[in-house]
């Protein structure tokens, strides 16, 4: 027998035990470090597993509970807003408010069950008026006869703070004389985060006003909110900021000087509207910016918005289609008739125009200066304003043909608007354009989300053939869809 056959046999099994040993480890350290990844995939895995069920139960409850509860607190995503999260609080005076109370009537008496609005006034109202049918009333928390009407109504956002109504999310300030929107107001502010700290409205439509005070100033006629972080802190520190700017006229220029203060600027909403013009408002109406109406103000200081009627009964003609689709009222939408060579222009709840030939969109979309200045004079400044504005002929016949509407009807998700062809003058005008007496617009509810009001686009109409009657079709545009005359 060779004398090197043993010692050669235990090498040999030797390495077959170290490279067993070895793989051993090997696989060892790989399910450690893979339950180390994942954690144990049996309770009798776990190194806290506790030796009874009913300890087990105990602690995942716990675990679990603890973990919703950080959830919740960390969630992105603000809770849904509702009507009833918004407080309005409206200033006016014991002089201002007779005469003001039918526009009050307008937007809040389909709200009063809320019990979210507050009327602020100098003083007690004189016994014709009827409290019955306004909301609460609340007198100045600092009566003076010496104190400024800046100055007390700036300080309504501290006394609308300390009436201490449960769940409010967002504050909301304007005039009594101020017409809200307010479904529309709750879509707007649902895009914001109401635990953060915000300041929203917007500027005048007068370059002038806007260059006289602030450009960044949200101004108080229009309407603005504050989310209600923002108000608590306001509300803190606003008397001592206050006493800084006694020379400022008005109490939003005020309120604006203390949220600059606090390093807080505006986020601008265009469907606040100041009003600050004068004269017939329908090239301002005829072409609303892409986001839904919030208000109106200075409703006084223009002619009514439809003919044959009065201030007020033309508002209340406007808020039937107001109550039916309140996202869509005043949206314009244009289409183009090619066979008949026809631009349609849509301001719905408002008023159709028909031009004669294809009249490109961007010039569509500028207003027409149907309105006057803010300011009377011959001040060059006073007929700039912050949007584009056109031509507005005097002479009837070259404006194009218009139909306000008259009735607006809905069943469930759908909505039929027709329009009445007014007044046209004994113009010469295309035949087709001649014949055409009612326009009927068919259209579906307008119920957008968050995201699109952050991106909001532009819908397309289609017209269907027509001789007296025009019928036209609102919907949404395809993808690569150009909203042009095609040739």
């Amino acid at each position: 027998m060779p004398i090197f056959s043993r010692p050669i046999a235990a090498r040999s099994r030797i390495k077959k035990r170290l490279l067993l040993l070895s793989t051993s480890t090997f696989v060892t350290l790989c399910l450690l470090f893979h339950l180390h990844r994942r954690g144990p995939a049996f309770p009798f895995l776990s190194s806290t597993a506790t030796s009874t069920s009913t300890s087990t139960e105990t602690t995942t409850t716990t675990t679990s509970t603890s973990t919703s509860t950080s959830s919740a607190s960390t969630s992105p995503f603000p809770p849904l807003l509702s009507l009833h999260h918004l407080l309005f609080s409206v200033a006016s005076s014991a002089s201002s408010l007779p005469r003001r109370t039918p526009y009050l009537h307008l937007w809040y008496d389909p709200i009063s069950a809320f019990n979210n609005t507050f009327l602020f006034l100098d003083r007690p109202t004189p016994e014709p008026t009827n409290p019955s049918s306004l909301p609460p009333i609340v007198i100045s928390s600092k009566p003076s006869p010496n104190l400024q009407s800046g100055y007390r109504i700036a300080r309504i956002v501290k006394d609308a703070f300390d009436l201490n109504i449960p769940d409010i999310y967002w504050f909301v300030f304007g005039d009594d004389d101020t017409i809200f929107f307010t479904e529309n107001l709750v879509r707007i502010l649902s895009k914001y985060d109401h635990n953060r700290w915000y300041y929203i409205g917007y500027g005048s439509e007068s370059f002038e006003q806007n260059d006289k005070f602030f450009f960044g100033m949200a101004f108080g006629g229009g309407g603005f909110a504050i989310s209600a972080p923002l108000a608590r802190i306001l509300a803190r520190v606003l008397d001592s900021c206050l006493d800084r700017y006694p020379h400022l006229y008005g109490s939003d220029a005020r309120i604006f000087a203390c949220l600059a203060e606090l390093g807080v600027g505006l986020t601008p909403e265009p469907g606040f509207h100041q009003v600050d013009v004068r004269g017939d408002l329908f090239g301002f109406l005829a072409a609303h910016p892409l986001s839904p109406a919030l208000s109106l103000h200075h409703m006084e200081a223009v002619e009514p918005i439809f003919p044959n009627m009065s201030r007020i009964q033309s508002l209340e003609h406007l808020f039937e289609a107001v109550q039916v689709d309140p996202a869509r009222v005043l949206q314009q939408t244009v289409c183009y008739d090619l066979a008949n060579s026809l631009t349609i222009s849509i301001a719905w709840g408002y008023a159709v125009q028909v031009y004669e030939g294809n009249q490109l969109l961007p010039d569509i979309l500028s207003l027409q200066r149907s309105f006057r200045p803010w300011r009377r004079g011959k001040h060059v400044v006073s007929s700039h304003y912050m949007f584009n504005t056109r031509w507005f002929p005097r002479d009837p016949c070259k404006r194009p043909v218009v139909f306000f509407m008259h009735t607006v009807v809905s069943d469930s998700d759908e909505v039929w608007t027709s329009y009445a062809k007014h007044n046209d003058d004994d113009c010469v005008r295309l035949k087709a354009v001649e014949k055409i007496k009612v326009i009927r617009v068919f259209s579906q509810k307008l119920d957008v989300n968050i995201e699109q009001l952050k991106t909001p686009r532009r819908h397309c109409c289609d017209i269907s053939p027509f001789d007296e009657t025009m019928v036209i079709r609102i919907r949404q545009c395809g993808i690569d869809e150009l909203i042009a005359m095609r040739t």
